[in-house]
C-alpha cells in the first residue's frame, strides 16, 4: 500500500506562490508510475491539475499551463507543485495521487491541502 501526505497549502493573495508537497509512503513506493495533482473546488467536480510520469514527462490542465510547474523526485517518492501568479478561481482543496504499476491498477489518494487566493 501506499499512504501520501500533502502539505503547502494557505493563503495567499492573487498574485502570489505557493508551493504545494506531496510525499509517498508504505511499502509498495517502488511501483508508483504516475503522480498527479487533482483539485476541487466548493460546488465543482474534481478535476486534474498536472500529471508526471516516472520519466518526468508531464501535462497542464491549460487553466495552470505557465503558472504552475510539477516536479518530481523519485528516490524520495516526493511530488511537488509550484504555483505562481495564482488566481482566486485557484482556489480549491489540492489532492496529490499515485497511481502504481500493478494489475489491477492500484490508486491512492492523498488527504488534499486546502488553497485559497483571496485579497
Amino acid at each position: 500500500q501506499v499512504q501520501l501526505v500533502e502539505s503547502g497549502g494557505g493563503l495567499v493573495q492573487p498574485g502570489g506562490s505557493l508551493r504545494l508537497s506531496c510525499v509517498a509512503s508504505g511499502r509498495m513506493t517502488s511501483f508508483i508510475n504516475v503522480m498527479d495533482w487533482y483539485r476541487q473546488a466548493p460546488g465543482k467536480q474534481r478535476e486534474l491539475v498536472a500529471s508526471i510520469s516516472s520519466d518526468g514527462t508531464t501535462i497542464y490542465a491549460d487553466s495552470v499551463k505557465g503558472r504552475f510547474t510539477m516536479s518530481r523526485a523519485n528516490v524520495k517518492s516526493m511530488m511537488y507543485l509550484q504555483m505562481n501568479n495564482l488566481k482566486p478561481e485557484d482556489t480549491a482543496v489540492y489532492y496529490c495521487k499515485a497511481s502504481l504499476r500493478t494489475w489491477p491498477q492500484e490508486n491512492y489518494w492523498g488527504q488534499g491541502t486546502q488553497v485559497t487566493v483571496s485579497s
